[in-house]
Parts: C-alpha cells; sequence; structure tokens
C-alpha cells in the first residue's frame, strides 16, 4: 500500500527526512536557520504530506531507500550545536571588544600620570552583557527537551 499525504509518519520517516535535510544542508541548499526552521517542523510532523512540504523544494530524494538514522537526539543537537557556536562567538566579540576598551582606558590612566579617568568601558561592555546574558539564557531555555 502506498501512503497517501494523510498517513500518520512514524519517528522512522521522521528519522530519514532528518538525514535527507542533514545532506541538503551539507551541500549547501540550506542554510543554518533553514534547517534549524525545517528540523523544528518535521519533529512537529505528523503525517507524510506534512514530511513532503518540508522537502518539496529540494531534489528528490527517496526516503524508503534511504538507511535509517541512529537515532533521534543527535539530529535534534545540530541545530542546538549551531545556536551554541553561534552564542559563542558573540560572547568572544564582547569580550575582544571589552579588553580592548579596557586597554585603551588603562592607557589613557598610564600615561596622564596614574589619573585614571572614569572607568567607561562599562558602558560599553554592560548593556551589551546584559543583552548577551538574557539571549543565552532563553537559549538555554529553548534547548529543554520538554518543549
Amino acid at each position: 500500500m502506498v501512503p497517501g499525504p494523510e498517513m500518520r509518519a512514524s519517528d522512522g520517516d521522521r528519522d530519514k527526512v532528518a538525514g535527507v535535510l542533514r545532506e541538503h544542508y551539507a551541500q549547501g541548499r540550506l542554510s543554518v536557520e533553514e534547517f534549524d526552521e525545517r528540523l523544528e517542523q518535521l519533529y512537529a510532523s505528523k503525517t507524510y504530506g506534512e514530511l513532503a512540504r518540508l522537502t518539496s523544494d529540494l531534489p528528490d530524494v527517496d526516503m524508503r531507500r534511504l538507511p535509517a538514522a541512529p537515532s533521534a537526539s543527535p539530529q535534534r543537537r545540530t541545530g542546538r550545536q549551531a545556536r551554541n557556536k553561534g552564542l559563542a562567538a558573540v560572547w568572544a566579540s564582547w569580550a575582544m571588544a571589552s579588553g580592548v576598551n579596557w586597554a585603551i582606558w588603562l592607557i589613557i590612566g598610564v600615561t596622564d600620570g596614574m589619573d585614571f579617568p572614569y572607568p567607561w568601558p562599562l558602558w560599553v561592555m554592560g548593556p551589551w552583557g546584559v543583552v548577551l546574558l538574557v539571549a543565552t539564557f532563553f537559549n538555554g531555555l529553548s534547548d529543554r527537551p520538554d518543549r
């Protein structure tokens, strides 16, 4: 029996589509954001029709001929790892900019006869750091498995 678009899909079917999406992402057909978005939609999908819509704009792949995916958790971690890498890069930028500002502040203080100016780098790193803390906190909430 050929499954119709309204027929319910199994976890194995979703895993196979995740494999297809990973392959298209690896080949450069999907950006990180598109890949993450499609994975979220994939694990919320219930029918073959919903699964087919996720890959309708990509080259055809026969899902029944794909090898079974090893497990569901590595596929779910892929999007999470990308977000965590992005957050790490933003935190590194914040640390570098803060360090440069503090170095400038220190140079000004030392060359001005040890009369250090107001610690203005706090105004550069403070608001930016607060925004990053909030983003990191909400990223941690979105990684919870009960979602």
